[in-house]
């Protein structure tokens, strides 16, 4: 049976076992701090769930791990556009399981990869010293070629030879191009060190890991220029909450240097107003205090006064819509990008930010290890590409091109 469960308060017609379901699911999402017409998207996809259920023949409690996964394949095949995988459907499902109409989300069972890979996440971490996001690069391809050496159900770390590497490697490169082949080549390499450090391999079998066409600092770090970060601030419009708060995060990176990372990581305790300083947490653990500038503080004070919403959350950045949230490392990122689009100039992500730091610092006569500090570089070899753009120091080294006697190129 067919009926509007909306009552005209908008336009979707449902059927099967949730209908009644549907507008107060809406309601919730509202009430959770979403803007209406996202709690209204959400809404469509939970109508569209219960035709499903209702043209399948099931009940909401057989709606297992497999069964869900069978919605969002059918999802795809009937063209929809946005909600095609399970993550997208969490905060229906979490609506869903809170009422009991769906059963609990089903533990996952660690195999015999996970075990290795959590050893593996502890040593990038506090051997290494990487970064969140490179550290789960690094598991995401050691996962899938720990995976290609389980044989029987059973993960022998100890057979692992050069033939199953490169075997590994080649599958990969038909798969992949060369932009993905970098990093999968350089996390195989660290794997491969960790095993042999652990003692779970006999030989180091890095070495057997074939290159990848490329070189090592052949870019050049191109900053954005002052024009366009002119740009960028002035899309703000700092009379909305998002506007605040964006212009304060461009500023952190522009003015700073602070990674999108570091960004997210900022906490209220990390201001220190009086003294005029920026607690940073970086990458592995490290954490600096930096110079907080007049300009950044009153955009950062302008934030939090006027635009951040009361929260009990101790993160400086948090969203302006839905449920009360610190905003993530990918949101951060997106912060540049959205002002490039809406200054209507080519789009400057966060790295260009950074490297227009260190390349103000050159230009103004620092050196390389002003440029290391500045950036928090646990590894001064990192500031090395700065090299190609400390055109001052370039010109101490250059040599006149050499000419025969009696070359004149003025006759």
């Amino acid at each position: 049976m067919v009926k509007a469960a909306t009552d005209g308060r908008y336009p979707v017609r449902v059927s099967g076992p949730l209908t009644g379901l549907v507008h107060e699911f809406r309601l919730e999402l509202i009430r959770q701090g979403f803007m209406p017409r996202t709690a209204q998207d959400h809404a469509y996809v939970l109508a569209h769930l219960s035709r499903w259920l209702d043209q399948e023949g099931l009940a909401p409690a057989e709606l297992g791990t497999q069964r869900i996964a069978a919605f969002v394949a059918a999802r795809r095949v009937g063209g929809c556009r946005r909600w095609r995988t399970v993550g997208s459907l969490r905060p229906m499902l979490g609506y869903l399981r809170r009422l009991g109409l769906v059963p609990a989300e089903e533990p996952r069972t660690p195999g015999p990869v996970d075990a290795v890979l959590e050893r593996y996440r502890r040593w990038l971490e506090r051997e290494r010293r990487l970064g969140e996001q490179t550290v789960d690069l690094r598991l995401h391809w050691a996962g899938k070629f720990l995976i290609t050496q389980i044989e029987d159900g059973r993960l022998e770390l100890g057979r692992i030879g050069p033939q199953a590497v490169t075997a590994f490697v080649l599958e990969m490169s038909q798969l992949y191009a060369i932009s993905s082949m970098k990093p999968m080549t350089s996390g195989l390499r660290s794997l491969l060190r960790f095993l042999f450090a652990a003692g779970d391999i006999d030989r180091d079998l890095a070495p057997v890991v074939p290159s990848v066409a490329g070189w090592h600092l052949s870019g050049i770090p191109i900053g954005a220029d002052d024009e366009a970060v002119t740009a960028l601030l002035a899309s703000c419009n700092r009379s909305t909450a998002v506007g605040r708060r964006d212009f304060a995060v461009l500023l952190l990176m522009a003015r700073l240097g602070l990674r999108a990372v570091e960004v997210a990581r900022l906490r209220l305790e990390d201001i220190d107003w009086r003294g005029g300083e920026l607690t940073v947490r970086g990458k592995g653990g490290r954490i600096d205090r930096m110079p907080l500038p007049s300009d950044v503080g009153g955009a950062l004070a302008d934030w939090l006064r006027d635009g951040r919403r009361p929260s009990a959350l101790r993160e400086v950045f948090t969203r302006t819509i839905g449920p009360d949230a610190p905003m993530k490392r990918q949101s951060i990122v997106m912060v540049p990008r959205r002002a490039s689009s809406q200054a209507g100039i080519a789009m400057i992500g966060a790295h260009r930010l950074r490297h227009r730091v260190a390349c103000r610092v050159l230009a103004g006569g620092g050196s390389l290890s002003e440029v290391a500090e500045l950036l928090r570089h646990n590894d001064h070899a990192s500031s090395a590409i700065y090299a190609k753009v400390d055109l001052t120091a370039l010109a101490a080294v250059i040599r006149p091109w050499p000419m025969a006697v009696g070359d004149d190129d003025t006759a």
